[in-house]
């Protein structure tokens, strides 16, 4: 792609030392094809006389400020003509020298993508920015999907269309900016970024946030020691932006959805009902939310109302009607019978070879049953399901999991084998455990870390482990127990390890081996199951089972029915091929990587 001309537009207000940092960075990227205009806003201060210094670069002056719309649209008439424009805040730090051009190659990916913003950081190194968005029951602006900081593990590393960038960065297209005339002067700061995008957006023109490029961002730079002032602008622009775009952003959604659920708990329902969520929102689905559980249901513990997420937020506190026309229960089959919608449907999934008999009694008064499994679509027919079935596959937020994730340094050089366990029968702690501790020595290179999880109030974790009788001259087994690790430090984790093992006796999908595949992990899964949807001997090491047993476990659901039996001398074998041949271990996690991309998206799901 031939290089085009660039104009890059830097407002400054007073805050000389601001500017010049931004400036000093700025000279040390690539900048072939690029002229810089530095717009001084009516400064008071020295910022006039110094920037007489820098010969690079064209200094606008003008006599007082005029805000930062009209101070970025003066700075465009004196662009070259036919440049692309490429706003930037005083307050940006160049860290990476290759930025312009990532962003313009972002740009001519397609036709219809006008804008492109980029992920920001802060000095603490915490990502505030990967794309924004802006729902019509607040009409306040969030810069992340959750609408916190979180730590920068590299998430968000690929370009994907958003709502709206804040215009800290913005790479804009010729055509597009003189097509809506410029930033709109309805605003003097604030929201101006976003009402450019939704404007573009009606002109058919994309936003995009490009996940290869990361700047940092000392925000309100020009504006940082008179915050009275930043608020009262932005109150206003919030205002004017209210009356102009909440009925649009209301009627952004094409039908509307009840979703009875789990979301805020640490269970793979709940986890998986949040992504669910989330990517009917970014369908235009309006969901509205209630929980399935609580009072007089099999699991009677009220659900926390503060999601710590925003757009999950919103969406929870929307009123649920009193009959939608369209209700999932996203749960367990035992409480389908809640469902309010005039159509039901019952979204379900279970470890063992059939459905309890209650189960099926209240599934067969939906009108329809989504599984997420070939697997579990037969086990329910098999268990006298007379109603419409289909098959609903769950997937994996590759924005978060994929192999361009941080990873922390292994300082032992030591292989690393992971598994998550819930203990329990169903898992088969045991086996694992032992079985890694017969296999290898502790002066090998190798070793396990035992993610143990126990929610039964009557097993003490520590004495079932005692009683495993490991061997300290055996394979090195580290635990973590009982930690619950925040959604965005699970990448971090699993590009941490070597190889995630999942060897248990059953499972209703298994969304963290898909998790781990999506990282790129070889993987072992037990050849059965739900997750054969997703595993194969292609893209995973599948363990041999030697048949099917009874299910013998606490859990009542699994009465009558049986699962895998896992076979341990195979699982000894997969540790020792994939600890032998590393190298082809880690191809076949590339496999698994890019069939999590290509074929297991959310937005798939929804």
């Amino acid at each position: 792609m031939t290089a085009r001309k660039k104009s890059i537009i830097i407002l400054a207000w007073n805050n000389w030392q601001t500017t010049k940092t931004c400036l000093h960075s700025l000279k040390q990227t690539e900048l072939h094809n690029t002229e810089v205009i530095v717009v001084n806003n009516g400064s008071s201060d020295e910022t006039k006389t110094e920037l007489q210094k820098y010969n690079w670069l064209k200094a606008v002056h003008l006599a007082h400020n005029l805000g930062y719309v009209k101070g970025n649209n003066a700075g465009f008439k004196h662009c070259s003509e036919g440049s692309d424009i490429v706003l930037i805040n005083n307050d940006i730090v160049f860290e990476q020298t290759d930025w312009l051009q990532q962003l313009e190659t972002s740009a001519y990916k397609e036709d219809t993508i006008g804008i492109v913003g980029c992920r920001l950081k802060n000095e603490k190194q915490q990502l505030i920015h990967a794309g924004t968005f802006i729902m019509a029951e607040t009409m306040w602006g969030q810069q992340m999907d959750s609408g916190k900081v979180e730590t920068d593990i590299n998430q968000f590393n690929q370009d994907r269309k958003v709502q709206g960038v804040i215009f800290a960065v913005a790479y804009i297209k010729r055509d597009l900016f003189r097509l809506l005339k410029g930033l709109s002067t309805d605003f003097h700061s604030y929201f101006e970024d976003t009402d450019f995008c939704l404007r573009a957006k009606q002109q058919g023109y994309d936003t995009v946030c490009c996940g290869a490029v990361t700047l940092l961002h000392n925000q309100h730079g020009s504006t940082q020691d008179n915050a009275s002032f930043r608020n009262k602008l932005f109150n206003q622009s919030r205002k004017i932006f209210s009356k102009k775009w909440r009925a649009q952003l209301q009627n952004k959604y094409k039908q509307s959805l009840g979703w009875q659920s789990i979301l805020n708990f640490p269970t793979g329902y709940a986890m998986s009902s949040q992504a669910i969520v989330k990517a009917l929102d970014d369908a235009k689905v309006r969901v509205e939310y209630k929980y399935v559980y609580g009072a007089n249901s099999p699991f009677p513990v009220p659900e926390k109302e503060d999601m710590q997420h925003n757009r999950l937020n919103v969406i929870c506190k929307r009123p649920f009607p009193k009959k939608p026309a369209i209700s999932v229960v996203y749960a367990q089959g035992d409480v389908f019978a809640r469902n309010q919608g005039k159509y039901k449907i019952g979204f379900t999934m279970l470890e063992v070879d059939g459905f309890p008999a209650e189960w099926i009694r209240q599934a067969n008064k939906m009108d329809e049953i989504w599984v997420p499994s070939e697997f579990n679509k037969q086990t329910m027919l098999a268990s006298g399901l007379k109603r419409p079935i289909y098959t609903i596959p769950l997937g994996v937020d590759c924005h978060y999991f994929n192999p361009q994730i941080k990873s922390l340094k292994n300082h032992n050089h030591d292989y690393v084998f992971f598994t998550n366990i819930e203990w329990g029968e169903r898992k088969n702690p045991q086996m694992q455990l032992q079985r890694f501790n017969q296999t290898f020595k502790a002066s090998d290179d190798v070793c396990l870390i035992a993610k143990l999880n126990n929610r039964d109030p009557g097993i003490n974790l520590q004495h079932e482990i005692n009683k495993l009788g490991l061997n300290n001259k055996g394979g090195r087994i580290y635990f973590i127990i009982n930690r619950v690790f925040d959604f965005y430090q699970l990448p971090l984790l699993y590009r941490s390890i070597d190889c995630y093992i999942t060897a248990g006796r059953g499972e209703g999908w298994d969304m963290p081996l898909m998790e781990a595949m999506a990282c790129g992990l070889p993987t072992i899964a037990t050849n059965w199951g739900a997750h054969q949807e997703f595993a194969t001997d292609k893209n995973s090491y599948l363990l041999n089972i030697k048949g099917t047993i009874a299910a013998e476990a606490k859990c009542p659901y699994y009465a009558g029915f049986n699962w895998a039996d896992p076979d341990a001398e195979h699982f000894s074998e997969l540790l020792l091929d994939i600890y032998h041949n590393q190298q082809q271990a880690q191809i076949k996690g590339g496999v698994a990587a890019a069939d999590m991309q290509q074929r297991w998206s959310w937005a798939n799901t929804a």
